[in-house]
């Protein structure tokens, strides 16, 4: 089977980069058939990205698009090279499919129906060169990959105030290193093995929360140190209740061991008189004896 499934665009993320910021890119998936497709999305680095929604069913010659996050960065990769990769699978399914029957087996190769699989790279860009690729009195136009609600901060008016330093040709310059920086690494990408997540490994990471600022972090360690210290405390308490429990059982020994020194200790009574069997015994004897006598 020669016929693409699924047209996506575009087919490269281009994140723009800034340290301890969230950046997103949304990519369309365009349903090229007439039957119904399903589509999984995996990635190389789960923990870095998340991924709105990874899995879904198309209608024919429909549309559809996913939401990529980069979580908030803490350093910067050298020369602005990345290397993750995104995998997107699809494959024809009946008509009804819901979206909790797309698991990672109706996407095994071995199962005889025809997967298609294609993938996304990821390019990083820096605020200038956003900037660049803004529109200016209607010129070029920028990429609809970087999130846009980073770029309306900066750029209130659709134009990149540049301070002074900066110039137009300076920032050329930055753009084409940076488009070379990106074909070096996508020569790189082409030899190196790759290795894809599974879905259930992707929710997994999605739900880890990073912080995202210094406040985030100096809150975390003040918690940190509250809880070490009631783990201390807790220690302590616990350290002394066992003290205590060993106390009372060496005084409950000790008591054992006095009662069982009184009990062998204590005197027994010394009887007095005869028995009341030997008294009986006696007394029938001299009844008979009496009888005899008489008679």
């Amino acid at each position: 089977m020669t016929t693409e499934l699924l047209d996506i665009q575009p087919r490269e993320l281009k994140f723009t980069f800034e340290l301890k910021k969230q950046s997103s890119c949304s990519i369309i998936l365009s349903n090229k058939t007439e039957q119904h497709v399903a589509f999984k999305v995996k990635t190389t680095s789960p923990k870095k990205y998340c991924v709105r929604p990874n899995s879904g069913v198309i209608k024919p010659k429909s549309s559809c698009d996913f939401t990529v996050t980069m979580q908030a960065q803490r350093v910067a990769p050298p020369e602005m090279k990345c290397k993750d990769k995104f995998l997107v699978q699809s494959t024809i399914v009946p008509f009804g499919t819901s979206e909790e029957e797309i698991t990672s087996d109706l996407f095994a190769k071995g199962s005889g129906k025809y997967v298609e699989e294609r993938k996304i790279r990821v390019s990083l860009v820096s605020p200038v060169e956003s900037a660049v690729l803004l529109p200016i009195n209607g010129g070029q136009k920028q990429d609809p990959c970087p999130e846009a609600s980073l770029l309306s901060d900066r750029v209130p008016s659709g134009i990149e105030n540049i301070p002074p330093p900066h110039t137009v040709s300076e920032d050329m310059e930055g753009l084409d290193a940076g488009k070379a920086s990106v074909g070096h690494q996508e020569e790189t990408n082409e030899t190196e093995p790759t290795t894809f997540w599974h879905e259930d490994e992707l929710k997994i990471y999605q739900n880890i929360q990073y912080p995202n600022s210094a406040e985030d972090l100096e809150g975390l360690k003040s918690k940190l140190r509250v809880m070490d210290s009631k783990l201390r405390e807790a220690e302590r308490t616990i350290v002394k209740l066992t003290e205590e429990r060993r106390v009372t059982n060496r005084e409950r020994e000790k008591l054992k061991r006095d009662l069982e020194m009184l009990r062998k200790s204590r005197p027994k009574k010394a009887q007095v008189g005869f028995p009341l069997l030997y008294v009986c015994t006696v007394a029938l004897i001299s009844m008979v004896v009496g009888y005899l006598a008489h008679t």
